[in-house]
Parts: structure tokens; sequence; C-alpha cells
């Protein structure tokens, strides 16, 4: 998957990263390979824990158990 992210300067001299299609998805760097090798990570963390809310609102019973599917 692709996401686009914007970087701008903290002013403490940090680059913060954000990923504007994830709400609050955000991370920092002291560089900008830092900043965005954090908010990639910040990316991976923000989508698993959105798929596990989503799996735990699985009403009992459900049709099937859910099946992983990697992207």
């Amino acid at each position: 998957m692709i996401f686009h992210i914007t970087l701008s300067r903290a002013e403490d001299g940090w680059i913060v990263a954000e990923c504007p299609a994830l709400p609050g998805c955000v991370s920092q760097g002291k560089d900008e390979k830092e900043a965005i090798d954090n908010v990639r990570e910040a990316i991976t963390a923000w989508l698993w824990a959105e798929d596990q809310k989503a799996v735990s609102a699985l009403p009992p019973g459900a049709r099937s158990e859910p099946i992983v599917v990697a992207v």
C-alpha cells in the first residue's frame, strides 16, 4: 500500500511526520530519514490496531472465523 505523509519541523528541531489519511498517525525523528522510518512503523501499528478493533467488534458466532490477508 502507498500512503502520503507530510513532514514539518517542530520548534525543538525534530522532524514531525504525519499520515493525513490515518487520523492521529504521527511520528517524529531527528532527521527526515528517521522520521519517515518511524512513521512507516506508526502506519503499520495504526492499521493493525484498527484491524484488531474491527475483529473484536464482530458479533459472536459471525459467519466464520476471520481470514488474515497480507497486503
